[in-house]
């Protein structure tokens, strides 16, 4: 992510802006938070994001995987073993607007995983991007 991170107003994306606090603060680097707080506000909208990307704004997507779109709660379980519950957060992380700017982004730029995380190019759309 950091790599010509400078030539971006952004160089990551990421739904809700916890997650893109996260990244923000690992890297170093500017992180646009889609969708607010918890990714549901619809800021940007898909068009907005689309004009983004299509300006060179933006280097890659961070997409939300199965697991990133659930909150982990953990307990005991009484015999000493700890327990792990998956709660579905309401339509993942982003719903609405942010969860349409994911899909577009999945149908329209290849995806690499890196430590657990699924990164998407924005500056190189795949044969069939719209």
């Amino acid at each position: 992510m950091r790599a010509d991170a400078d030539r971006y107003t952004w160089a990551a994306a990421a739904i809700g802006s916890q997650n893109a606090a996260s990244y923000q603060l690992a890297s170093e680097q500017p992180v646009m938070p889609l969708g607010g707080f918890n990714g549901s506000d619809p800021s940007p909208t898909l068009e907005q994001f689309k004009e983004y990307v299509s300006a060179g704004k933006i280097h890659w997507f961070i997409g939300q995987s199965d697991a990133g779109a659930d909150g982990a709660a953990a307990g005991e379980t009484g015999d000493g073993a700890e327990s792990r519950t998956l709660v579905r957060v309401g339509g993942g992380p982003g719903g609405g607007v942010s969860s349409s700017i994911e899909t577009w982004v999945k149908a329209n730029f290849k995806a690499s995983t890196i430590g657990g995380a699924t990164f998407y190019d924005l500056t190189a759309p795949t044969a069939q991007a719209s």
